[in-house]
């Protein structure tokens, strides 16, 4: 419902409502260009007698001085039979220059306040006004779901894309659109007698005034007494009138002023209403309040892009789902795919996975969760694939799944899996998966595989569920949906260093550079740039597709951008395909290749101490972080080869990085030698000093083959007992990642 609140009114408002904004941007400009040239005394040092006295000496026909909030002078006179207006210095009451208010923003208001269309065009600005006021409130809860309570709204916001951009602006503007938009459907319900405008502030013209003969201005009591940063308006009597008298507006009240004795006459002070409105307007305009003009236009600049980045949202929120491949009816499924999507990023990889479960002879059907049957009679098991909404709710194509469960009837020997899509920066990373698992657990069915999580639509982190899964169901599962399609340049390698050939662990760094004349992401760069690499950090991967095969497969990369080069360390692989096409490269040869974040693997930054753990062509991207390490924060490195004369990989860098102290220790083990040794026993032998740098906060980053992970992990669980900690929390709280094969 609250997104419905949201984003329904923002359809229909949209183009409006960006009229109502840059028009808005326009007029908020005019009182800070209005203050900027006006003259302003100082509090006190100039009262309305003063400035009546010095006005008249320059303007001898002057009919009237009106002072506008941004403290702009100007008179009215006559001048010859003909009248004038002029702006004028309050200190010395001369002119500065004719006062002629700009056509322009005469227009410009006009468009805001009606469009241009007199009374209608007024109702329907306000009855834009008052949903610019919904759109606000809706999107300030929205906000406040998603990053996980009212407290976090000052963090940083995750995500990338459109909703990156529309929640960072929407924070950035949201109070000062809300104001606008406060002000302005309260001056048009005013306009249309919706609301009082306040008592009515006009004081009656007195039935008796002396009548004596006319005193200077300069000398009248009751305008020595008004401060000239006070007056609204001042008008003359009606010259050889001793029966008229001067009409004082101020921003107190009105009054009138005797000509002769300088009483102040029939004073009417403003009422609570009265000011109420006054303020009102002020807030609206920024008039008097220039600094606030330019704050409510700067928020109202981002009006075009929150409603284009806005319908973007929804076009991707509302247009269809990825179509499906060859769906089975529920009575003929083996196998059930179930997808919560909020945006349809999830239906990318429910349609891989379904596509390469069909390929290996299973028949899918492939549904939402709101779609869920009460029974799948030849199912032996169903998939999940759902994110998660704000604070930790269901998507929409999943809001009726767990009241819909409570009806459902599962088979004896109906296994299931969950995946849940998130990001880990969110405070309740991938809750509804969780919410979800639990459910089915406590309906009976059995895990298949256990719950898994991936950060920000990994492509590698769903290619290793798929793995997995394939090992499980024991059929071939090579999944590849990647949300952003990869766009392949072209390297040169310039240089190998090789290793591990004497203990048959032939490993390899490879630097490559980009190619200048590449046809593609390359060219595409500013020309001054071409000589830089794409943007990308050490642990991000470098996807490579061996010749005469489609599917890529990823290396983790040792260098970032900065470096200049593009690095990777690569074992070959018994019968690997790409691995042995890497190792086959000589100097000069070229490959086509693209870059994929993976910004799930990443040291934490500050003097948060960092504990890397690797083993064989692990180390490619620990040793980047190390590289990158120009700060001198803590840094430790505990890993595993085989033989230190012939694969211990990165030992020159690794002994420069110890002199430097971007490295601040060096722990190995080597299988093949004296000291038998595996990573996990160098651990163990740091064990006190490891677990007093995670009592402090250290953070673990963990890179190899499976094996070696799971080792380390039974390691540091030990560890952790004396802390009452274990590896999950650890991983919870982001101070454990793993970027494994």
């Amino acid at each position: 419902m609250l997104r419905k609140l949201h984003g329904l009114p923002g359809l229909v408002a949209a183009l409006l409502l960006v009229v109502l904004a840059t028009s808005g941007v326009v007029l908020s400009v005019v009182p800070a260009l209005e203050r900027s040239g006006a003259v302003v005394p100082a509090a006190g040092e100039l009262s309305v007698a003063g400035l009546a006295e010095r006005v008249i000496t320059n303007y001898p026909g002057t009919e009237q001085i009106a002072r506008s909030l941004s403290g702009e002078v100007v008179v009215y006179y006559s001048q010859d039979g003909q009248p004038g207006a002029d702006l004028v210095n309050p200190l010395t009451g001369e002119g500065i220059a004719p006062y002629q208010p700009s056509a322009f923003v005469r227009w410009v208001k006009n468009l805001h306040r009606s469009f241009l269309m007199d009374d209608v065009g007024r109702m329907l600005a306000g009855v834009w006004a008052a949903l610019m006021v919904l759109i606000c409130l809706s999107g300030a809860f929205l906000l406040a779901r998603r990053l996980g309570g009212w407290k976090a709204m000052l963090q940083p916001i995750p995500g990338s894309g459109s909703p990156r951009i529309h929640a960072e602006l929407a924070r950035f503007a949201v109070i000062g659109l809300l104001l606008s938009a406060l002000t302005g459907s309260y001056m048009s319900a005013v306009r249309f007698g919706l609301l009082p405008e306040g008592a009515s502030t006009e004081p009656t013209f007195p039935a008796e005034v002396s009548g004596g003969v006319p005193a200077p201005a300069g000398s009248l009591k009751a305008l020595k007494n008004v401060d000239v940063n006070e007056l609204r308006e001042l008008v003359f009597p009606f010259p050889d009138d001793p029966t008229d008298v001067y009409s004082l507006s101020t921003t107190q009240g009105s009054g009138f002023v005797d000509q002769a004795t300088g009483e102040l006459l029939q004073y009417q002070a403003r009422s609570t209403g009265s000011q109420f409105h006054h303020w009102m307007v002020r807030l609206h305009t920024g008039e008097g309040l220039w600094w606030l003009g330019l704050i409510l236009g700067l928020a109202a600049l981002t009006v075009p892009v929150l409603s284009f980045t806005g319908l973007q949202i929804w076009w991707q929120r509302r247009s269809s789902a990825i179509s499906l491949g060859e769906n089975a009816s529920i009575e003929a499924a083996d196998t059930v795919i179930l997808v919560g999507s909020e945006g349809n990023t999830t239906w990318g990889f429910a349609k891989d996975l379904q596509n390469k479960l069909n390929q290996a002879g299973k028949k899918v059907h492939c549904a939402p969760m709101n779609d869920l049957a009460v029974h799948y009679p030849k199912a032996s098991v169903l998939f999940i694939l759902t994110s998660t909404y704000g604070d930790g709710d269901a998507p929409s194509s999943a809001s009726q799944f767990l009241t819909r469960l409570e009806h459902f009837q599962p088979d004896d020997g109906l296994e299931f899996v969950v995946l849940g899509f998130g990001d880990q920066q969110f405070p309740k990373f991938c809750q509804y998966a969780l919410d979800v698992d639990t459910a089915l657990s406590n309906k009976g069915l059995q895990h298949m595989h256990p719950l898994t999580r991936i950060d920000r639509g990994s492509a590698t982190q769903f290619r290793e569920w798929g793995e997995a899964i394939s090992e499980r169901m024991g059929i071939p599962l090579v999944l590849t949906h990647n949300p952003a399609p990869a766009v392949t340049s072209e390297f040169e390698l310039v240089e190998r260093v090789d290793y591990g050939v004497a203990v048959n662990a032939p490993t390899s760094i490879l630097r490559f550079k980009p190619l200048k004349n590449s046809r593609n992401l390359w060219q595409r760069l500013p020309f001054q740039n071409r000589k830089q690499l794409p943007d990308f950090e050490a642990g991000d991967l470098l996807g490579v597709a061996p010749p005469g095969d489609e599917a890529a497969r990823f290396y983790s990369l040792a260098s970032s951008a900065s470096d200049g080069i593009l690095e990777i360390c690569v074992r070959k692989q018994t019968n690997g395909l790409c691995s042995g096409y890497l190792h086959s490269l000589k100097p000069g040869d070229r490959i086509a290749g693209f870059i994929q974040k993976n910004p799930g693997f990443r040291p934490a930054g500050g003097t948060t101490p960092i504990i890397l753990v690797g083993a064989g062509a692990g180390i490619g991207p620990l040793a980047g972080f190390i590289r990158k390490n120009t700060e001198r924060n803590p840094m430790y490195l505990y890993w595993g080869g085989r033989n230190p004369d012939s694969d211990f990989l990165y030992q020159p860098e690794l002994g420069r990085y110890l002199d430097d102290q971007r490295l601040t220790r060096l722990n190995t083990a080597f299988s093949r030698s004296a000291e038998n040794a595996y990573v996990q026993d160098a651990i163990v032998a740091d064990e006190t000093a490891l677990r007093h740098q995670i009592e402090i906060g250290a953070q673990i980053l963990v890179c190899g083959g499976r094996e070696m992970a799971a080792g380390v992990r039974q390691v540091f669980d030990s560890i952790l007992k004396p802390l009452h900690m274990d590896v999950e929390e650890l991983r919870t709280e982001g101070r454990y990642l793993e970027d494994v094969y």
